[in-house]
């Protein structure tokens, strides 16, 4: 009986130690914040090295002993960590690993039992799902998302996203519906996110999911007013996301053209047309091509205002940050 004692004492020494503190673990946290709202403004492929970075260093650590409380929180910031390369991939084009990331992301939200994580990683996954053309998918991780109740922002943003990829099918009722949802969490918000950066939605993202949707379903008048208005948010707002501030003028111009106001065009442009190459991500690159589908369609396809503005957009287009990325890698040369 004493030798089973002193075994239980000595598992019990082994059970409480730990290969990170309370220290280290709030530090990791912060860490994680500070890339998400680096990102809003930073390079992404410097951000993708950081978060990697940082991820790998969170895996070693999951990868040794803790109590299980620290590892959930581990798991916790992994996951945003997971999410936010899942971001970041996708930006720069590459779906398939952004797809994967988001599958990762998801089995650490499982593992820490966090509701906020899981809407957010399903917002994450969405987003992926959209731009990758699976709009039922992408209607389905928002709902999911939904599903946990999220504090923060998150909920607005899932229901914007569900908006978005309903629009893009082309169903008017939906998209409103999921516009009206987008609203009501909004005014039921509670708390603060707790991540922040990429993964919150201000008013101006929300008002520019919503004009981007309004815009597709041939609500121009509502997605010039709401375009607007984002863009008042943005003036006012210290440190904006340059890739929000970009789609918001986008939408702009593409509602200038769908209300017969080809003059307002490169108006609305000037800003989009300026960035570097380096912030124009694919989702940017991806919304002008659309709009100059979309005015080669329009009445005025063949007017000198039009003509101007597709060619410029085109022009535009080739000197993308996905297409730099591919080239420097030594793909996509030919």
């Amino acid at each position: 009986m004493l030798a089973a004692a002193d075994e239980s004492a000595a598992w019990a020494q082994w059970a409480e130690t730990t290969n990170v503190g309370e220290i280290a673990l709030e530090q990791i946290l912060a860490d994680v914040q500070t890339l998400a709202g680096d990102y809003l403004t930073g390079d992404a492929v410097e951000l993708f090295g950081r978060a990697r970075r940082l991820r790998d260093r969170v895996f070693r650590l999951l990868e040794g002993h803790q109590p299980p409380q620290h590892s959930a929180e581990l798991y916790v910031s992994v996951g945003y960590l997971c999410g936010l390369l899942a971001w970041i991939s996708s930006d720069l084009g590459n779906l398939r690993a952004a797809d994967t990331q988001g599958r990762t992301a998801w089995l650490c939200a499982e593992m820490s039992g966090h509701s906020e994580l899981h809407a957010w990683v399903a917002s994450t996954r969405s987003k992926v799902a959209f731009w990758d053309g699976r709009l039922r998918d992408a209607i389905n991780h928002a709902r999911r998302g939904a599903s946990y109740h999220p504090r923060g922002s998150v909920g607005a943003l899932l229901a914007c996203q569900e908006a978005d990829a309903w629009s893009k099918l082309g169903v008017a009722d939906e998209t409103q519906a999921a516009l009206r949802r987008a609203a009501a969490a909004r005014e039921a918000l509670v708390g603060v996110d707790d991540i922040g950066g990429i993964f919150a939605c201000p008013p101006a993202r929300h008002e520019n999911y919503a004009a981007g949707a309004h815009l597709r379903i041939g609500a121009y008048r509502d997605a010039l007013t709401e375009a607007d208005r984002a863009l008042d948010h943005l003036r006012a707002q210290p440190v904006h996301a340059y890739g929000t501030e970009a789609q918001v003028h986008i939408t702009r111009a593409a509602a200038f053209a769908g209300t017969d106001q080809p003059d307002g065009v490169m108006e609305a442009l000037t800003p989009v047309l300026a960035m570097p190459p380096q912030q124009r991500l694919e989702p940017i690159t991806r919304r002008m091509q659309d709009l100059g589908q979309f005015m080669a369609g329009s009445r005025a396809a063949t007017g000198s205002a039009t003509v101007a503005a597709r060619r410029a957009l085109e022009e535009w287009c080739l000197d993308s940050a996905p297409r730099q990325l591919a080239l420097s890698s030594g793909e996509g040369a030919a």
